[in-house]
């Protein structure tokens, strides 16, 4: 990827794991699919045995099923593209390795989840397994997987995956599958009990592991109770619940903050719609991550919450293991500019935090949107300056969905002293949204 400051070196030529300097420096985005329809929703892992393996994914339009794969075997220069194996691909891509280099990939597949897995990187993988079913008996939606890839915790290479169970009357409740034989079985907890709707409705599920093998588990319970009967505009709870034997027990749930959802002038959007000029949906999923151990672990918790003029991404902090959460902290405090699908990571020693998110700061019509990133050195207390992992504005409006629909998600993961991220772009092609690829290097 191109350097700053490089001027002789293409895109081509070289590569985001080569030292930078002046840090920070950012490297030159590339569109990983295919670029022939819609893809959308984004997630990425990186390959701990090898940091050169790159797998993305998105709800790609040009697979029969919509679940489409990216694999970069040079740290996101080029990318082989992959279609999931099954019928009735409803979305939802998630994707993983362990520390075998084993890569997992996956999303819903007739209101079931289904996980895959590669031993060649995510260049191809096999028949897709089910992780667990609707257990409420009308769908599984949301899903988010997690690995467990650190070297000392007792559950190494145990395979998490979260879902929301939703019954006919649109109840919802939280599950967590989990597995200790790379996918071929699984065992299925719930989390919570069933919220009833409209009174309360539990969404968005995000899964982070800490040092010693502790999973961490937040999501989104909001009111459906607006004028429009969502939950858009309503103060909602950021829940918590954590597992300290494998998934098998979990925690009493608590709340770790509340936030209020950005409205929706009509009944467009379930959460809540972009601001200004469009019908976008958009979720607010607690993206989170941890690392430490017992109760002097730390767990992060990105949202965005709506002041009434903007949606501002926030990042929320427990020092004692999820017992207790602090206020929020403003990662970006610029008043001007949504900031909207936030995402959290770390560093491998936990010591660098890094959000990324999506912002309107550089369109003054509050329209147009780049990706940002701000890193935190100091457990999250404070944040140092944005910058923008793209010059090119995306317009919502060119999703592909008639400026509806864009995913409710997209991501980014730490390798070694680089932030590798994803993104739904539509300035690849100007018509439809595509999973870019950029990020930075940090030393």
């Amino acid at each position: 990827m191109q350097r700053p400051g490089t001027s002789t070196a293409t895109a081509s030529q070289v590569n985001p794991d080569v030292t930078c300097s002046p840090a920070p420096c950012v490297f030159t985005p590339v569109t990983a699919s295919p670029k022939t329809s819609i893809a959308n929703e984004d997630p990425i892992a990186a390959n701990t045995a090898n940091s050169m393996n790159l797998l993305s994914g998105a709800n790609d339009f040009s697979c029969a099923n919509i679940q489409g794969f990216y694999s970069s075997s040079d740290g996101g220069t080029t990318w082989s593209h992959t279609c999931l194996s099954g019928s009735g691909g409803e979305g939802d891509p998630i994707v993983g390795f362990d520390t075998n280099g084993t890569a997992y990939a996956g999303g819903i597949q007739s209101g079931s989840i289904k996980l895959a897995s590669s031993t060649n990187g995510g260049m191809t993988f096999g028949s897709p397994k089910t992780v667990v079913g609707a257990l409420l008996g009308y769908t599984a939606d949301k899903p988010w997987l997690e690995v467990d890839t650190n070297p000392s915790s007792a559950f190494k290479n145990t395979l998490y995956v979260s879902a929301t169970q939703f019954d006919s009357s649109s109840n919802s409740e939280i599950s967590v599958s989990h597995s200790t034989d790379g996918g071929t079985t699984w065992t299925t907890k719930v989390i919570d009990t069933k919220q009833i709707f409209p009174s309360e409705v539990d969404q968005f599920s995000d899964i982070a592991v800490g040092t010693d093998g502790t999973v961490y588990v937040n999501w989104l319970r909001c009111p459906a109770t607006s004028s429009n009967g969502e939950c858009e505009g309503q103060v909602s709870k950021i829940m918590f619940t954590k597992s300290t034997d494998g998934g098998n027990t979990w925690s009493t749930p608590i709340a770790a903050a509340t936030v209020t959802l950005v409205p929706a002038p009509t009944a467009a959007g379930f959460y809540g719609t972009l601001p200004n000029f469009t019908s976008e949906r958009v979720s607010n999923i607690p993206a989170n991550a941890a690392t430490g151990s017992g109760a002097t672990a730390k767990v992060y918790v990105s949202v965005y919450n709506w002041t009434g003029t903007q949606m501002q991404a926030e990042l929320v902090t427990s020092n004692n293991g999820g017992t207790t959460w602090g206020a929020p902290v403003l990662v970006s405090a610029i008043p001007k500019g949504d900031q909207f699908f936030q995402w959290v990571n770390l560093t491998s020693n936990g010591k660098g935090i890094a959000v990324t998110w999506l912002d309107r700061r550089n369109d003054t019509n509050n329209k147009l949107y780049q990706p940002f990133f701000a890193l935190s050195t100091n457990g999250g207390t404070s944040f140092g300056k944005a910058h923008a992992l793209s010059t090119a504005k995306s317009n919502p409006a060119n999703d592909g969905e008639g400026g509806s629909f864009m995913g409710d998600y997209r991501t980014h993961v730490w390798n070694g002293f680089v932030v590798d991220a994803v993104w739904m772009d539509t300035t690849a092609t100007g018509t439809n949204c595509q999973d870019e690829f950029g990020g930075v290097r940090l030393k």
